[in-house]
């Protein structure tokens, strides 16, 4: 493996999320547009003479849309637009295309204005909330995504997309072809026939009349019926009261239709049934309009341009580097060159005997600087073996120094070529230039080799110059700026059950993989450095990242003990507690069921148990955990799912998972870090991720328990910023009353709630505090009067006067906030405190307190990403001091504001001492910054230092 590989592997690091089932936590929303449809010329709107034996697949659009924009977690564009709903409605049409090769291929869309429904029923999917602004701005990118790819979008005013797939659906079935219609929506049920079927994106699972049967037991001409009996809250449809799905499925095998079940409404046992049966007739009448799909749509079908062809490679190119979806690139380079692109060759020396060696060694020791990299056997650097060492330091050429290959093949001794390599990788004035470079100075100091000089890291200058981007691997920049098309590990190594490990593979075909490596990064070296100079970002690639590159080798080098016996215990415990959760939540729904799966949880919860939806799915009622959240405040069962899946996720995440992490070299666990993930400048953590462990929680301190100092006599010192972002907020808005808060070292949270609830600083009690915090943390960000509600507790129009009463307060936050948007407006970007950019998009002039995505994403970045400037200083300030005074103390952690080390119990005041001074000292603000300094035997027992 190399760091090219290894940062590729990382957890985080991927630019695309993996596929994703149908979303429980949406809520219910009506159509939206992404854009008009544009009309296709006149000779491609004529009806084929015939669709025999082709497939013509009609997708919901609308309805996918939605899918997929819940589904998916929040995800920006390079300028920090949201692109989830774009990113998952692309990847669909490509499966689609790929996968299932339609011979036709069309999207339907809803009008944006009335249908003839609502002329027939008022009332019609009155129920549908907004659209969400976030998807707003996605519509006309999905617009841009279908003209790229050569797919048709249809849009009729006054009927809704669903009649559309309707009309297509018989009149392919007309002239002879199949129809394959793509939805989740459960009225296109009634489309089945011999030659119409229903395809699930999600489930990869065609649904026709034999499925109909075993879920509703009826046939395809009884489903509008079977509705209209039913009804349906998601639009609105009234139904007949008292008659579920069991029922009506019932009267229609018996009497066969709805006018049938009507003319015997007499029979019908249960008299309120009955007697709604009766008086509702002219309703269930008007419900079966509503859902009858209309099939004669007067359109026109652009069957000639809905004809599957070549994509336009070109366009989606350019999308895709829009939208930020490199892995949907590479498809698309492929598909763009017409011929093999022609490369320089890179020129690869395998030094792999002595006397090479020493040659070698002679022409390397007269280079200022190289470019370097390291081939493993794992992408865990502390437990890799080296393979090989590749270096360059000139153009179109490097050497390759195997160190391990398959038997029979030449190789270096490891021990010694590490050894003699051992004074030119540790000094500081050989430069190294890199990509990843922490990886292989881990992999290093695992062998006893301190590396030193690191000059440039080609991941980290593209980070820094598009943080934005998810993507930073060397194939991507090699790419995006050299139009260098890399070899790919899977080339070399394989994939799968077949996957070699590295030091099998023969050594020439390793050598090539490897010289590139370090050629691109050579090259790639004064391209990056010019652009940081231009966005004048040199000092703080210089002064703040690749200095950091140091610390977070020592603290992944140190990693951290933990007590395997302790979580043993912990495993015993939780695994009771879920067990007896398990009776509890059994005995409250009368009977076991699947908690985990969110289909049955519907059953229970809005169907046995009763309880309120409080939001919808395409599939049903959400059961995330806001919902839970709001249901438990009625109903004790809500509130027993939510403390179960808080145990399982706990239970599996740590309790279970960390013993299997210990490293056997060290007996430690490894935390990795990693500097080029998040668009903020924070850094986040994976294997484990530690940052996700719950702080103030009592099962969060039991899991803290386990991470202890290394040896006997020592002791963990956690030191954490005291509310920093909100005195980096301070620092930029330089309002007087908030400044001064921080002055006289108040309780910020209760001053706030003082100030803003008008009463005496002792008057503040624990509700009116946690609203003051929720405000502090919330609002600055763009919380609305409703979010605030909600996690209050409180009706809208309190939390919307709380949030008046607090911007009148601190009128300074107010106008610094609106000028972060003016100046990212006027910009094209924001900046932090050091000067670290993000490039962002979709800024609106004026915008006031309720903001979208970017413009949350923008205070987000210039506040957050201040802190986290802060924090890196002060870890390495710290780590310089150790060193230069020699002390035994180590720092193991950096979790969001928050460092821990260890150290002997007799030194422990000298080094609360010393991380208090740099962590204070190391950026003067406006206002003091405070830490709060614990010690303890364990991460949990920590108490307050002083």
């Amino acid at each position: 493996m190399s760091s090219r590989t290894v940062q590729q592997q990382f957890p985080g690091l991927d630019d695309e999320p993996a596929a994703c089932e149908t979303p429980e936590q949406a809520n219910s929303q009506p159509p939206c547009q992404p854009g008009e449809p544009v009309n296709p010329d006149e000779q491609l709107l004529a009806s084929p003479p015939s669709l025999a034996g082709k497939n013509v697949w009609v997708v919901d659009a609308n309805s996918l849309i939605f899918q997929v924009f819940h589904a998916i977690p929040e995800m920006t564009s390079p300028q920090g637009e949201p692109v989830n709903a774009v990113f998952g409605f692309t990847r669909d049409m490509l499966y689609l295309l790929e996968k299932k090769r339609p011979d036709y291929l069309l999207c339907a869309l809803d009008p944006s204005g009335p249908t003839f429904r609502n002329e027939l029923f008022a009332a019609y999917k009155a129920n549908r909330s907004e659209c969400p602004p976030e998807l707003v701005p996605q519509q006309p990118k999905i617009r841009l995504v279908l003209e790229a790819l050569g797919i048709p979008a249809v849009c009729v005013s006054g009927f809704e997309a669903d009649d559309l797939l309707a009309t297509i659906a018989r009149r392919t079935e007309e002239l002879g072809g199949d129809c394959v219609v793509v939805t989740g929506d459960k009225d296109c049920r009634q489309l089945i026939s011999d030659h119409v079927k229903i395809y699930n994106v999600r489930k990869d699972q065609l649904y026709d009349a034999a499925a109909l049967a075993a879920d509703w037991g009826v046939k395809p001409e009884q489903v509008v019926d079977f509705q209209a009996l039913v009804g349906d809250p998601v639009d609105n449809v009234p139904g007949i009261p008292l008659i579920g799905p069991k029922l009506a499925r019932d009267l229609l095998v018996k009497y066969g239709t709805l006018e049938e079940v009507l003319a015997h409404a007499n029979e019908l046992s249960g008299e309120r049934r009955r007697q709604n049966l009766i008086e509702g007739r002219e309703s269930v009448l008007v419900s079966r309009k509503l859902v009858r799909l209309d099939n004669d749509v007067p359109m026109t079908i652009p069957w000639q341009a809905a004809k599957v062809g070549p994509v336009n490679p070109s366009a989606m190119l350019a999308l895709c580097g829009q939208f930020g979806f490199h892995r949907f690139a590479e498809q698309f380079r492929g598909a763009q060159a017409a011929a093999p692109v022609v490369q320089p060759a890179i020129k690869s020396h395998v030094i792999d005997t002595p006397e090479k060696f020493a040659d070698f060694l002679v022409e390397l020791k007269k280079q200022p600087v190289f470019s370097f990299d390291l081939e493993t056997t794992s992408i865990a650097p502390t437990q890799a073996e080296i393979v090989g060492y590749s270096l360059s330091w000139q153009a179109g050429e490097g050497y390759y120094l195997p160190v391990r290959a398959p038997a029979g093949e030449a190789h270096l001794d490891p021990a010694a070529t590490l050894e003699a390599l051992r004074s030119v990788l540790e000094s500081p004035e050989v430069g190294k230039i890199g990509q990843n470079l922490k990886y292989d100075a881990l992999v290093l100091r695992a062998c006893g080799v301190a590396l030193a000089g690191i000059r440039f890291d080609t991941m980290m200058a593209s980070y820094l110059l598009d943080a934005g981007e998810r993507n930073h691997n060397l194939d991507e920049l090699a790419k995006r700026y050299l139009d260098h098309t890399t070899i790919k590990i899977s080339q070399l190594i394989g994939t799968g059950k077949n996957q070699k490990c590295m030091d099998e593979v023969p050594v020439a075909q390793v050598a090539d993989y490897a010289v590139e490596d370090a050629e691109v990064a050579w090259r790639l070296w004064p391209i990056l450095e010019r652009r940081l100079a231009e966005d004048k970002l040199t000092e703080l690639f210089e002064q703040l990242e690749l200095p950091l590159v140091d610390v977070l080798v020592e603290l992944e080098h140190n990693g951290i003990r933990i007590d395997a016996d302790r979580l043993q215990v912990l495993s015993t415990q939780y695994g009771q507690k879920i067990s007896g959760l398990e009776t509890e939540i059994y005995q409250m729904a009368g009977h076991p069921f699947n908690i985990a799966s969110p289909k049955q949880l519907q059953q229970v919860l809005f169907v046995e148990q009763g309880l309120p939806v409080q939001a919808r799915t395409k599939t049903g009622p959400s059961t995330d955990a806001s919902v839970l959240e709001e249901l438990a405040l009625a109903h004790p069962l809500p509130a027993k799912i939510i403390e179960y899946r808080q145990f399982a996720k706990l239970k599996n995440t740590y309790v279970d998972a960390l013993p299997c992490m210990v490293n056997p070299r060290t007996g430690r666990v490894h935390c990795s870090f990693h500097q080029a993930v998040t668009a903020t400048g924070r850094l986040s953590s994976s294997d484990p991720n530690l940052q996700n462990i719950p702080i103030r929680s009592e099962s969060g301190r039991e899991i803290r328990s386990a991470f202890l100092p290394a040896e006997p006599g020592w002791r963990l010192l956690a030191a954490d910023y005291s509310q920093i972002e909100l005195r980096v907020l301070a620092h930029f808005c330089q309002d007087s009353a908030l400044c001064e808060a921080f002055a006289r070292d108040e309780d910020i949270h209760a001053m706030v709630a003082s100030q803003v609830y008008g009463v005496p600083l002792a008057d503040v009690d624990s509700t009116m505090r946690r609203a003051a915090k929720a405000v502090n943390f919330g609002i600055i960000y763009g919380q609305s009067a409703f979010g605030l509600a909600k996690s209050l507790g409180i009706e809208q129009e309190q939390a919307a006067a709380f949030i008046d009463a607090y911007f009148q307060r601190y009128p300074g936050v107010e106008q610094f906030l609106a000028k972060i948007l003016e100046d990212c407006l006027a910009n094209g970007y924001v900046s932090t405190v050091l000067g670290r950019r993000r490039a962002i998009r979709g800024i609106r002039p004026g915008a006031g307190r309720q903001r979208n995505l970017p413009e949350r994403t923008a205070i987000n970045t210039v506040i957050q990403g201040s802190a986290a400037d802060l924090i890196k200083q002060a870890m390495i300030a710290i780590h310089r001091r150790l060193r230069r005074e020699g002390l035994p103390a180590k720092m193991l952690l950096q979790i969001h504001d928050e460092l821990v080390f260890e150290a002997p119990a007799e030194q422990i005041d000298a080094l609360a001492q010393l991380v208090v001074h740099e962590m204070t000292s190391v950026m003067p603000l406006r206002v003091p910054l405070k830490v709060d300094v614990k010690t303890g035997q364990s991460w949990a027992d920590t108490e307050a230092w002083n």
